[in-house]
């Protein structure tokens, strides 16, 4: 792909970035090309004359991503300024893919529009549409009215919950679509006890989890696996962090990768860890915790590229 003439365009091609310092766990080799689009016309002309054999990977802040050492081959789309404008209208909160969670959720509440949920989770709009995120019992899929994507051809569409099929910690959003923007209708509640809300969950957040340190957000899905799709027989009750913690790998290592000592589902960078190394310490995590407990677990964080 290296001898590959692409098209005229207005954002920004960047042919072998490094992509460690773009992941919470600053970890990876580097991505092949990355492409930043100028805006929604840039991006869907892009992909319109990107040949199709070309793989396109939609990147968010990083927060819940291992890139690989050996990096990542065809274009990483990364959305940029052109893409994190919140605007609230009637009741209903639009928010560009980029915008972070936690200011979607601060304008929100600005609005006496209850989005609290979205305080403390660490990414962006595209990611929590995608991956159906989740915190305090309140799910993206609970308020969601739809998103606007770009096809891998180019092509514009809007996607609603039934195109999406939100279940646990996903979506059925095809490969190499990038979500541009989202649409969500929250319940209504007084501003003043929405920002209360918010400053007890991250004062209760920085308490519990290790905030200060490199890590990726919860590392493991909750093993039941129902928490956020509000079926009847869902269940809190049994917590990813719990398993790891009975199987004893509490502050286990592996390198420089390490089970947080202060919450055991969090995988922390403790300085120099290689992806290798961070993904190896949670297969072994997986592996012991089966051994010990019969439970399998699963990946949230999201593991891309080449060993």
């Amino acid at each position: 792909m290296t001898d590959y003439s692409f098209p005229d365009m207005r954002g920004k091609l960047t042919p072998q970035r490094q992509m460690k310092d773009l992941t919470w766990l600053r970890v990876g080799g580097p991505a092949e090309f990355m492409y930043q689009p100028a805006d929604v016309d840039d991006l869907a002309a892009f992909l319109h004359a990107l040949p199709v054999d070309v793989a396109v990977f939609p990147m968010g802040v990083g927060s819940n991503l291992i890139i690989r050492d050996g990096g990542l081959r065809g274009v990483v789309i990364r959305l940029g300024r052109g893409f994190n404008a919140i605007t609230i209208d009637a009741g209903v909160v639009t928010a560009g893919a980029a915008a972070l969670d936690a200011h979607v959720a601060r304008k929100a509440a600005d609005a006496g529009l209850d989005l609290t949920f979205l305080r403390t989770i660490p990414g962006s709009i595209g990611g929590a549409v995608r991956m159906n995120a989740g915190c305090y019992g309140s799910y993206t899929a609970d308020h969601f009215v739809s998103a606007d994507a770009i096809t891998r051809g180019g092509d514009r569409v809007t996607l609603t919950a039934a195109d999406l099929d939100f279940a646990y910690r996903q979506t059925t959003l095809p490969d190499g679509f990038v979500i541009v923007s989202a649409r969500f209708a929250p319940p209504a509640a007084d501003p003043e006890a929405l920002h209360k809300r918010m400053d007890d969950q991250v004062r209760k957040r920085d308490e519990t989890q290790p905030t200060k340190d490199r890590s990726a957000g919860s590392t493991f899905r909750n093993p039941a696996g129902f928490s956020s799709t509000g079926q009847a027989d869902d269940t809190h009750d049994l917590k990813a962090w719990k398993v790891i913690e009975d199987a004893g790998l509490r502050g286990a290592m592996l390198g420089k990768a390490q089970m947080s000592p202060k919450h055991p589902n969090f995988l922390v960078n403790t300085g120099g860890a290689t992806a290798a190394e961070l993904e190896g310490l949670g297969e072994m995590v997986r592996k012991k915790v089966y051994d010990s407990s019969g439970i399998t677990l699963e990946w949230e964080i999201m593991r891309i590229g080449e060993k």
